[in-house]
Protein backbone atom coordinates (compact mmCIF):
# COMPACT_ATOMS: atom_id res chain seq x y z
CA UNK A 1 0.00 0.00 0.00
CA UNK A 2 1.86 3.49 -1.01
CA UNK A 3 1.76 5.82 1.54
CA UNK A 4 -0.10 9.55 0.35
CA UNK A 5 1.80 12.72 1.75
CA UNK A 6 -0.39 15.96 1.49
CA UNK A 7 0.70 18.44 -1.09
CA UNK A 8 2.58 21.79 -0.64
CA UNK A 9 1.42 24.71 -0.78
CA UNK A 10 3.48 27.01 -2.79
CA UNK A 11 5.20 30.45 -1.05
CA UNK A 12 6.11 33.24 -3.67
CA UNK A 13 8.11 35.87 -2.66
CA UNK A 14 10.42 34.31 0.50
CA UNK A 15 12.91 37.03 -0.49
CA UNK A 16 11.16 39.14 1.14
CA UNK A 17 9.44 39.98 4.22
CA UNK A 18 5.74 38.59 3.73
CA UNK A 19 6.33 35.62 1.54
CA UNK A 20 9.49 34.74 4.55
CA UNK A 21 7.16 35.23 7.08
CA UNK A 22 4.25 32.84 5.37
CA UNK A 23 6.50 30.30 4.67
CA UNK A 24 7.95 30.36 8.24
CA UNK A 25 4.57 30.09 9.54
CA UNK A 26 3.41 27.13 7.42
CA UNK A 27 7.17 25.28 8.04
CA UNK A 28 6.60 25.66 11.90
CA UNK A 29 3.10 24.43 11.94
CA UNK A 30 4.01 21.23 9.89
CA UNK A 31 3.02 21.47 6.51
CA UNK A 32 4.89 20.89 3.16
CA UNK A 33 6.12 23.89 1.75
CA UNK A 34 7.52 25.00 -1.90
CA UNK A 35 9.23 27.85 -2.17
CA UNK A 36 9.08 29.28 -5.36
CA UNK A 37 12.28 31.56 -6.11
CA UNK A 38 13.72 33.13 -9.33
CA UNK A 39 17.47 32.49 -8.37
CA UNK A 40 18.15 29.23 -7.15
CA UNK A 41 21.11 30.50 -4.47
CA UNK A 42 17.38 32.48 -2.50
CA UNK A 43 16.35 28.51 -2.00
CA UNK A 44 18.92 26.90 -0.07
CA UNK A 45 17.87 28.09 2.91
CA UNK A 46 14.50 26.71 2.96
CA UNK A 47 15.99 23.82 1.51
CA UNK A 48 17.70 23.37 4.40
CA UNK A 49 14.38 23.45 6.73
CA UNK A 50 12.89 20.84 4.90
CA UNK A 51 10.83 22.89 1.96
CA UNK A 52 11.29 22.40 -1.51
CA UNK A 53 12.29 25.02 -3.92
CA UNK A 54 10.99 25.56 -7.45
CA UNK A 55 12.32 27.89 -9.74
CA UNK A 56 10.59 30.24 -12.01
CA UNK A 57 10.84 33.76 -13.03
CA UNK A 58 7.36 35.25 -12.31
CA UNK A 59 6.97 36.26 -16.69
CA UNK A 60 7.83 32.62 -17.63
CA UNK A 61 4.29 31.06 -18.12
CA UNK A 62 5.58 26.99 -18.41
CA UNK A 63 7.93 27.53 -15.50
CA UNK A 64 5.20 29.57 -13.34
CA UNK A 65 2.76 26.66 -14.25
CA UNK A 66 4.89 23.80 -13.28
CA UNK A 67 5.98 25.38 -10.38
CA UNK A 68 1.99 25.83 -8.99
CA UNK A 69 1.13 21.99 -10.07
CA UNK A 70 -0.08 19.75 -7.16
CA UNK A 71 -0.30 21.89 -4.73
CA UNK A 72 -3.07 23.18 -2.16
CA UNK A 73 -2.66 26.36 -2.32
CA UNK A 74 -0.63 29.42 -2.95
CA UNK A 75 0.56 32.23 -1.57
CA UNK A 76 1.49 34.81 -4.42
CA UNK A 77 2.76 38.32 -4.56
CA UNK A 78 3.51 40.56 -7.63
CA UNK A 79 7.36 42.53 -6.83
CA UNK A 80 7.15 45.61 -7.92
CA UNK A 81 10.35 46.59 -9.93
CA UNK A 82 10.70 50.73 -8.89
CA UNK A 83 14.08 51.13 -11.13
CA UNK A 84 11.81 50.06 -14.34
CA UNK A 85 10.16 52.94 -16.42
CA UNK A 86 7.28 50.16 -17.28
CA UNK A 87 6.80 49.42 -13.92
CA UNK A 88 3.26 49.17 -14.54
CA UNK A 89 3.62 47.15 -17.50
CA UNK A 90 5.82 44.60 -15.85
CA UNK A 91 3.12 44.33 -13.30
CA UNK A 92 0.67 43.55 -15.21
CA UNK A 93 2.79 40.98 -17.47
CA UNK A 94 3.18 39.29 -13.85
CA UNK A 95 -0.04 39.15 -13.08
CA UNK A 96 -1.73 37.63 -16.08
CA UNK A 97 1.13 35.41 -16.33
CA UNK A 98 0.22 34.16 -12.63
CA UNK A 99 -3.19 33.79 -13.18
CA UNK A 100 -3.22 31.86 -16.64
CA UNK A 101 -0.37 29.33 -14.68
CA UNK A 102 -2.37 29.32 -12.01
CA UNK A 103 -5.50 28.06 -13.83
CA UNK A 104 -3.21 26.09 -16.04
CA UNK A 105 -2.26 23.86 -12.72
CA UNK A 106 -5.77 24.18 -11.39
CA UNK A 107 -4.71 25.34 -8.11
CA UNK A 108 -7.39 25.29 -5.77
CA UNK A 109 -6.92 28.42 -3.87
CA UNK A 110 -5.07 31.46 -3.85
CA UNK A 111 -3.86 34.17 -1.20
CA UNK A 112 -3.31 37.43 -3.41
CA UNK A 113 -1.09 40.32 -1.49
CA UNK A 114 -2.22 43.34 -2.18
CA UNK A 115 -2.88 47.24 -0.70
CA UNK A 116 -5.81 49.03 0.85
CA UNK A 117 -7.01 51.63 -1.66
CA UNK A 118 -7.06 48.88 -4.32
CA UNK A 119 -10.86 49.24 -5.30
CA UNK A 120 -9.90 52.41 -6.05
CA UNK A 121 -10.18 53.12 -9.91
CA UNK A 122 -7.68 56.21 -9.67
CA UNK A 123 -5.15 58.15 -7.67
CA UNK A 124 -3.63 55.39 -5.78
CA UNK A 125 -0.12 55.83 -7.81
CA UNK A 126 1.78 52.45 -6.94
CA UNK A 127 -1.65 50.67 -5.62
CA UNK A 128 -2.60 50.80 -9.24
CA UNK A 129 -0.53 47.39 -9.81
CA UNK A 130 -2.01 45.89 -6.79
CA UNK A 131 -5.47 46.39 -8.33
CA UNK A 132 -4.38 44.91 -11.82
CA UNK A 133 -3.16 41.80 -9.78
CA UNK A 134 -6.65 41.61 -8.10
CA UNK A 135 -8.30 42.32 -12.23
CA UNK A 136 -6.21 39.42 -13.17
CA UNK A 137 -6.53 36.64 -10.52
CA UNK A 138 -10.19 37.45 -10.33
CA UNK A 139 -10.81 37.46 -14.20
CA UNK A 140 -9.26 33.89 -13.95
CA UNK A 141 -12.53 32.58 -12.02
CA UNK A 142 -9.63 30.99 -9.24
CA UNK A 143 -10.74 30.92 -5.65
CA UNK A 144 -9.13 33.88 -4.44
CA UNK A 145 -8.63 35.97 -1.26
CA UNK A 146 -6.72 39.28 -1.72
CA UNK A 147 -5.20 40.23 1.51
CA UNK A 148 -5.17 43.85 1.41
CA UNK A 149 -2.50 45.10 3.49
CA UNK A 150 -2.33 48.67 5.51
CA UNK A 151 1.00 50.49 5.44
CA UNK A 152 3.93 48.85 6.18
CA UNK A 153 5.32 49.38 9.43
CA UNK A 154 8.73 48.46 8.23
CA UNK A 155 8.29 51.52 5.49
CA UNK A 156 10.17 53.79 8.72
CA UNK A 157 13.11 51.80 8.61
CA UNK A 158 15.24 54.38 6.71
CA UNK A 159 13.63 57.57 9.18
CA UNK A 160 14.39 55.33 12.11
CA UNK A 161 18.19 55.68 11.13
CA UNK A 162 18.11 59.11 10.18
CA UNK A 163 16.39 60.02 13.55
CA UNK A 164 18.57 58.17 15.46
CA UNK A 165 21.64 59.96 13.96
CA UNK A 166 19.62 63.63 13.55
CA UNK A 167 17.12 63.74 16.44
CA UNK A 168 14.35 64.60 13.89
CA UNK A 169 12.31 62.26 12.10
CA UNK A 170 11.45 62.98 8.35
CA UNK A 171 7.89 61.82 7.08
CA UNK A 172 6.20 62.04 3.73
CA UNK A 173 2.59 61.83 5.53
CA UNK A 174 0.86 64.56 6.43
CA UNK A 175 -0.83 66.17 8.65
CA UNK A 176 1.64 64.49 11.11
CA UNK A 177 -1.09 64.35 14.06
CA UNK A 178 -3.59 61.89 11.69
CA UNK A 179 -2.94 58.54 12.50
CA UNK A 180 -3.65 55.95 9.55
CA UNK A 181 -3.96 51.84 10.03
CA UNK A 182 -0.28 50.22 10.00
CA UNK A 183 0.85 46.86 9.82
CA UNK A 184 4.15 44.84 10.13
CA UNK A 185 5.29 42.12 7.46
CA UNK A 186 5.35 39.70 10.08
CA UNK A 187 1.31 39.76 10.24
CA UNK A 188 0.91 39.72 6.87
CA UNK A 189 2.50 36.67 6.34
CA UNK A 190 1.44 34.75 9.01
CA UNK A 191 -2.14 36.18 8.35
CA UNK A 192 -1.58 34.15 4.98
CA UNK A 193 -0.33 31.48 5.58
CA UNK A 194 -3.34 30.75 7.97
CA UNK A 195 -5.78 31.89 5.03
CA UNK A 196 -4.50 29.18 2.84
CA UNK A 197 -5.25 26.94 5.25
CA UNK A 198 -9.08 28.36 6.13
CA UNK A 199 -11.29 25.49 4.63
CA UNK A 200 -13.55 28.11 2.50
CA UNK A 201 -13.22 27.77 -1.08
CA UNK A 202 -14.95 31.62 -1.66
CA UNK A 203 -13.05 34.35 -2.93
CA UNK A 204 -13.10 37.26 -0.67
CA UNK A 205 -11.27 40.67 0.37
CA UNK A 206 -9.71 40.79 3.84
CA UNK A 207 -8.35 44.12 4.59
CA UNK A 208 -5.11 43.75 7.33
CA UNK A 209 -4.27 46.51 9.57
CA UNK A 210 -2.09 46.11 13.35
CA UNK A 211 -3.70 46.64 16.74
CA UNK A 212 -3.75 50.39 16.61
CA UNK A 213 -3.36 52.66 14.09
CA UNK A 214 -0.33 55.62 14.35
CA UNK A 215 0.57 59.22 13.54
CA UNK A 216 4.32 60.21 12.38
CA UNK A 217 4.05 62.02 15.75
CA UNK A 218 3.59 58.48 17.39
CA UNK A 219 6.21 57.64 15.40
CA UNK A 220 8.62 59.48 17.05
CA UNK A 221 7.49 59.48 20.24
CA UNK A 222 7.95 55.41 20.05
CA UNK A 223 11.66 56.43 18.25
CA UNK A 224 12.43 58.91 21.46
CA UNK A 225 11.34 56.34 24.18
CA UNK A 226 13.42 53.59 22.40
CA UNK A 227 16.21 55.49 22.17
CA UNK A 228 16.14 57.89 25.28
CA UNK A 229 16.26 60.90 23.79
CA UNK A 230 14.07 63.62 21.95
CA UNK A 231 13.22 63.19 18.39
CA UNK A 232 11.27 66.05 16.46
CA UNK A 233 9.42 65.31 13.19
CA UNK A 234 10.04 67.18 10.02
CA UNK A 235 7.20 67.00 7.14
CA UNK A 236 8.98 66.72 4.02
CA UNK A 237 6.88 68.86 1.11
CA UNK A 238 6.45 67.82 -1.92
CA UNK A 239 9.07 69.69 -3.62
CA UNK A 240 11.45 67.71 -1.45
CA UNK A 241 10.18 64.48 -1.92
CA UNK A 242 12.40 63.74 -5.17
CA UNK A 243 15.81 64.68 -3.10
CA UNK A 244 14.57 62.80 -0.20
CA UNK A 245 14.04 59.62 -2.39
CA UNK A 246 17.32 59.79 -4.62
CA UNK A 247 19.35 56.67 -2.67
CA UNK A 248 16.06 54.69 -3.98
CA UNK A 249 16.82 55.10 -7.43
CA UNK A 250 13.18 55.17 -8.44
CA UNK A 251 12.21 55.46 -12.35
CA UNK A 252 10.21 58.27 -13.41
CA UNK A 253 7.35 56.50 -13.55
CA UNK A 254 8.40 55.22 -9.99
CA UNK A 255 8.71 58.56 -8.70
CA UNK A 256 5.59 59.82 -10.13
CA UNK A 257 3.90 56.74 -8.66
CA UNK A 258 4.64 57.29 -5.09
CA UNK A 259 3.82 61.07 -5.10
CA UNK A 260 0.13 60.08 -6.22
CA UNK A 261 0.24 57.37 -4.11
CA UNK A 262 1.26 59.21 -0.96
CA UNK A 263 -1.10 62.37 -2.13
CA UNK A 264 -3.77 60.05 -1.81
CA UNK A 265 -2.98 58.39 1.66
CA UNK A 266 -2.65 62.19 2.77
CA UNK A 267 -5.90 63.49 1.48
CA UNK A 268 -7.65 60.19 2.86
CA UNK A 269 -8.28 59.14 -0.73
CA UNK A 270 -6.70 55.81 -0.10
CA UNK A 271 -8.42 54.54 2.93
CA UNK A 272 -8.66 50.84 4.80
CA UNK A 273 -12.70 51.13 4.81
CA UNK A 274 -13.59 52.42 1.68
CA UNK A 275 -14.46 49.12 0.27
CA UNK A 276 -17.61 47.83 2.28
CA UNK A 277 -17.35 44.36 1.53
CA UNK A 278 -14.12 43.82 2.88
CA UNK A 279 -13.60 41.36 5.95
CA UNK A 280 -11.64 43.26 8.69
CA UNK A 281 -8.34 41.65 10.03
CA UNK A 282 -5.66 42.61 12.75
CA UNK A 283 -2.62 41.54 13.46
CA UNK A 284 -0.98 41.69 16.91
CA UNK A 285 2.68 43.18 16.19
CA UNK A 286 2.36 46.95 17.71
CA UNK A 287 5.00 49.73 16.37
CA UNK A 288 6.86 49.35 19.46
CA UNK A 289 7.89 46.04 18.35
CA UNK A 290 9.14 46.33 15.43
CA UNK A 291 10.80 50.20 15.94
CA UNK A 292 12.89 48.29 18.50
CA UNK A 293 13.77 46.11 16.27
CA UNK A 294 15.09 48.61 13.72
CA UNK A 295 16.52 50.58 15.82
CA UNK A 296 18.99 47.27 16.84
CA UNK A 297 19.43 46.95 13.13
CA UNK A 298 20.71 50.40 13.07
CA UNK A 299 23.23 50.42 15.57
Amino acid sequence: MTASFPLPYAVFGVSGRTGAAAADALLRSGHPVRVVVRDPAKGRPWAERGAEVAVADLTDLAAMTKALSQIQGAYVVSPQHYNREDLFERADLIAETTARAALAADVPRLVALSSVGADCESGTGWIRMNRMFEQRLSASGIATIFLRAAYFMENWMPMVGQAMRSGTLPTFLAPPLRPIPMVATVDVGSTAAALLQEKSRASCIVTLSGPQDYAPNDVAAIISATLQKPVGVAVLPETAWPQALADAHFSRAALAGFTEMTRGINCAHIDIKSDPSAVERAGTTTLEQVIAELARRQR
